[in-house]
């Protein structure tokens, strides 16, 4: 892409809403890219993970980087600019909250990573060469970075003079709905279906508080399983409530480092499959013994009872980082039962160790039944089948 292919000065401005389509736009491209990717990856690695075929999972790295340049010359590159202008003016007229240094670091980020890109798309290397597989490839952080965080810049511009709670309840109307919606709650008649927070970082839940067969839409705000929440709406549907209630604003990372865009290699690793097939195929207590080992195996090809307890663990953290009663409840059941996974791997250690010094195989008389049968020689007659007991009913 050519500087002459920006928009010129004088041209219209995009609107907040276009600005943020934008970013939308080739975050999804991106999504697609990253599929396509994978999926040539994987035509590079065994059945285990491991690339064994360095060349050309090169190769389809360099495709993705091409790809993902062209992608941001198209959808990014003529509004980058305008897109961070427009989400700092939004970001400076919301309240304050925890989260603005983060999102203003967000912003500065992304500005680095606009003025890397820019940079390059400005003086391309020659096509084809490798000069310019290397500037594709430092690239790619900086265009990884627009693809997992473009969305916060987007959804800030469109913050920008954006709607507010402007109608709250009065305080006596306010304790009424809230005194029936906690009512409904204890019945278990209030039935929670989305949640959301607002730019003060106040958690808003669209809940239908059910009394006599009827429903209504009520707007909560504060955590709903803990006292002191409130009713601060009542609507005739969602999309009524949607349109009085203030913006979401985007949801927070568990891990601020992880990058969709940008994953780490997969570790190898054996699929339970795999290792139930070892046992299955296996003639020795040594096969057995080894395909639960695998199963437990710890460090960085863990075994698959290893990674279910780390998907424990790291859910009781997604959970507890929800900062809600429920949340913090069913993270304390995920560590009771990642403890107890643990244990259980333990037990599966030994058993496969004490199996493993089990000097035994499997007896002879347990035989093998061939799958495929010898047809009839060519010009031979098959053999007539026997006949067919009667199975008609003697009377006496």
């Amino acid at each position: 892409m050519t500087p002459a292919s920006y928009p010129p000065a004088d041209g219209p401005l995009p609107t907040a809403p276009e600005l943020a389509n934008a970013a939308r736009d080739f975050r999804l491209r991106m999504a697609v890219i990253d599929c396509e990717t994978e999926a040539a990856l994987d035509l590079t690695r065994d059945h285990h993970g491991r690339t064994i075929n360095a060349s050309a999972a090169a190769t389809a790295r360099a495709h993705r980087d091409k790809a993902a340049v062209e992608a941001y010359a198209t959808h990014l590159a003529p509004h980058a600019e305008a897109l961070l202008d427009a989400a700092r003016l939004a970001l400076d007229e919301l309240p304050p909250a925890r989260h603005l240094a983060g999102w203003r670091a967000v912003l500065d980020g992304l500005a680095v990573s606009t003025a890397e890109i820019r940079q390059a798309l400005d003086h391309p290397a020659t096509p084809g060469s490798p000069a310019e597989r290397a500037q594709h490839a430092a690239l790619w952080p900086h265009l990884a970075a627009w693809a997992d965080h473009g969305s916060t810049a987007g959804n800030l511009a469109d913050q920008q003079g954006g709607r507010h709670h402007k109608a709250p309840l009065a305080d006596e109307e306010q304790q009424l709905w809230t005194e029936r919606a906690q009512a409904a709650q204890r019945r278990g008649e209030l039935e929670l279906t989305e949640s959301w927070y607002a730019a003060d970082g106040q958690p808003i839940t669209l809940a239908y508080l059910v009394e006599d067969d009827d429903s209504t839409v009520v707007a909560l705000r504060g955590d709903p399983g803990a006292p002191g929440w409130q009713v601060i709406g009542h609507y005739a549907h969602e999309y009524e409530a949607g349109k009085a209630l203030p913006a979401p604003v985007p949801p927070g990372v568990l891990r601020a480092d992880v990058s969709r865009f940008n994953r780490p290699a997969p570790a190898p690793e054996l699929s339970l499959q795999d290792l139930i097939r070892d046992v299955v195929e296996g003639h020795s207590a040594g096969d057995a013994s080894n395909a639960l080992l695998g199963a437990v195996q710890r460090g960085y090809a863990a075994g698959p009872m290893v990674r279910l307890q780390e998907l424990l663990e790291i859910s009781g953290q997604f959970a507890s980082a929800l900062e809600i009663v429920q949340g913090r409840q069913i993270a304390a059941r995920l560590a009771a039962l990642s403890r107890q996974i643990e244990f259980l791997t333990r037990e599966v250690e030994e058993a496969a160790e004490d199996l493993g010094a089990t000097v035994a195989v499997l007896p002879p008389r347990r035989t093998p039944v061939l799958r495929a049968r010898p047809r009839p020689a060519v010009g031979t007659t098959p053999p007539s089948p026997p006949p067919r007991a009667s199975t008609t009913a003697r009377h006496r």
